[in-house]
């Protein structure tokens, strides 16, 4: 396969996660601002949105102050942000485009259809309701993307490609979910302020309460939704099922083996596991959680870069 040709479905996997899980952050935002009684709470939040989502300091450069109007559409139809979900949905469709003869035809069909509904998305009145509704179409755009490619695509080298782009991409956003949310536990707690609050949201925005609450008692103790959004190896979307995920999909590309060209990036998938492995999150206060979870965003930065050299991709100037 054309090294092009993988490096699309590779993006096109990534921009597809990354607008489902920047949804549904700011969908659970927006649901907090209807439902909180401390307001206060939940204007200070849209800093950690924003920087869960994007680059509170890109932002800053763009515009004067933190303004949640201004916020919400930055992150869902600015230009100028690269990673707001219409420019991820497009990089994604641009992707599409050009592997039409390589993906399923529903697959094109369904982001191409997105795409077509964007455009009278833009035109319409920017009411709460309104952005909601587009969350929604997002989230549900992904998700049968996937299940396009979950029911149709053989398991060969471009289905690979794409889970590659896939797992990465949600292992790096659980990692950076969580580190907001340690980093304002850790503020908050100069305060004794209850933070039963902040690993609800953090479940909240990584779809993972329903499948915790299953399996936990109806307590939002810190440790316990840290090691299942961390160490859990049956939630998928904790950062260790992604990153056991992203080993298998690499396996499967070189059918089981390891070859010169790919051995180093083997070794640092390898190293990645150890590291989630030999970490004991309940011994653990919230500066070293922190800088385990930077230090997991890096190597997943690392694994990507490998990834890209190893079989000749090249990331795109939009890639974050």
């Amino acid at each position: 396969m054309l090294s092009r040709v993988a490096d699309s479905l590779y993006w096109m996997a990534r921009n597809i996660e990354r607008a489902e899980n920047n949804s549904r952050v700011l969908s659970v935002q927006l649901i907090h601002m209807l439902e909180a009684s401390d307001q206060e709470i939940v204007d200070r939040d849209w800093a950690e949105v924003l920087e869960i989502c994007a680059s509170e300091a890109e932002y800053l450069d763009r515009y004067e102050r933190l303004d949640r109007d201004a916020i919400i559409q930055y992150l869902t139809i600015s230009p100028l942000n690269m990673n707001s979900l219409m420019n991820s949905m497009v990089y994604a469709r641009e992707n599409a485009r050009s592997t039409r003869d390589i993906i399923p035809h529903e697959l094109w069909e369904v982001l191409n259809e997105f795409h077509l509904a964007q455009k009278d998305w833009q035109e319409m009145a920017n009411t709460r309701q309104h952005t909601q509704d587009y969350l929604k179409k997002v989230i549900r755009t992904s998700m049968s993307a996937q299940g396009v490619i979950e029911s149709t695509m053989s398991r060969g080298i471009p289905y690979s490609f794409i889970k590659v782009g896939k797992w990465v991409e949600r292992a790096e956003k659980t990692a950076r979910v969580l580190n907001v949310i340690c980093e304002k536990n850790r503020k908050e707690a100069v305060h004794h302020t209850d933070n039963y609050y902040y690993w609800l949201t953090a479940l909240q925005y990584l779809n993972g309460y329903d499948a915790y609450i299953k399996e936990n008692p109806p307590t939002m103790e810190s440790r316990n939704v840290l090691n299942f959004l961390i160490k859990e190896a049956t939630f998928p979307r904790s950062i260790r099922y992604c990153m056991n995920h992203v080993l298998e999909a690499i396996h499967n590309l070189e059918s089981g083996k390891v070859s010169h060209y790919s051995e180093d990036l083997f070794q640092m998938l390898k190293l990645v596991q150890d590291e989630i492995s030999e970490t004991n999150i309940d011994e653990m206060n919230m500066e070293e959680l922190m800088r385990f979870l930077d230090h997991f965003q890096d190597r997943c930065h690392t694994v990507s870069r490998m990834f890209s050299e190893t079989y000749y991709l090249i990331e795109p100037v939009h890639a974050k």
